[in-house]
């Protein structure tokens, strides 16, 4: 694709970004982070050429290539996927802006472990499963308040951001806004306690995740297609 393809198809993007965010509040600030896993470098280049920092993966394997392949620039790398404890190591040597995937009270415990050994400390987000769905990771939503505490308090190596949830899988819009509405009254409750980042809302529903508090995006088909 060309640049002047990105070019047009970002600007219309975000428009449609700023029309939803100003339907709900004018001081709203809204980060996306360019979901890259579909595609190579070139396009994340050429993505960046135009002011887009903040990219994210769902293997680490591919975060890793990429890392690689772009040393030479300073991204903001994002991990969105499900975290596997063996490939933890891995993804704190890249040194990831935010780790969005942090789906268990357990999986804190092992990201804080190895973040410990390597002297480091890993940003991370609690992920939230708001519609309950068996497929899905995450912590209930009633458990979501008490694991965000219970991780704060005893995992020293870890910087909770906020919470992350996937949009209900289903074509039913109000379903999909209850399931967002779920995060959002969690992320709410967690303000007061340095939580900063509701990260919701992908390529299909990004606009109903604004009207629903989100002020992180997560776009990735509709930004490269």
């Amino acid at each position: 694709m060309s640049l002047s393809f990105y070019e047009k198809r970002f600007d219309e993007i975000l428009n449609s970004i700023e029309k939803a965010r100003l339907r709900v509040d004018q001081h709203q600030i809204i980060k996306i982070v360019a979901i890259s896993k579909s595609v190579g470098s070139p396009e994340i280049e050429a993505l960046y050429d135009i002011g887009q920092r903040a990219f994210g993966e769902n293997r680490v394997q591919d975060l890793s290539e990429k890392y690689n392949i772009l040393e030479n620039l300073p991204i903001e790398w994002h991990f969105v996927g499900r975290l596997q404890t063996n490939k933890i190591n891995r993804l704190l040597e890249m040194n990831p802006a935010l780790i969005h995937s942090c789906d268990s009270y357990e999986m804190a415990i092992e990201i804080d472990k190895r973040a410990s050994v390597a002297q480091k400390k890993a940003n991370v987000l609690l992920q939230i499963n708001s519609a309950k769905e068996p497929q899905k990771a995450g912590v209930m939503p009633e458990l979501g308040i008490e694991t965000y505490d219970k991780i704060s308090s005893t995992c020293k190596n870890l910087n909770l951001k906020g919470v992350m949830s996937i949009g209900a899988h289903t074509q039913d819009i109000d379903v999909i806004k209850k399931s967002f509405e779920v995060t959002h009254k969690i992320f709410e409750a967690l303000k007061p306690k340095g939580a900063k980042y509701c990260s919701m809302g992908m390529s299909g529903d990004y606009e109903l995740a604004i009207e629903c508090g989100s002020n992180m995006l997560r776009l990735g088909t509709i930004l490269f297609r």
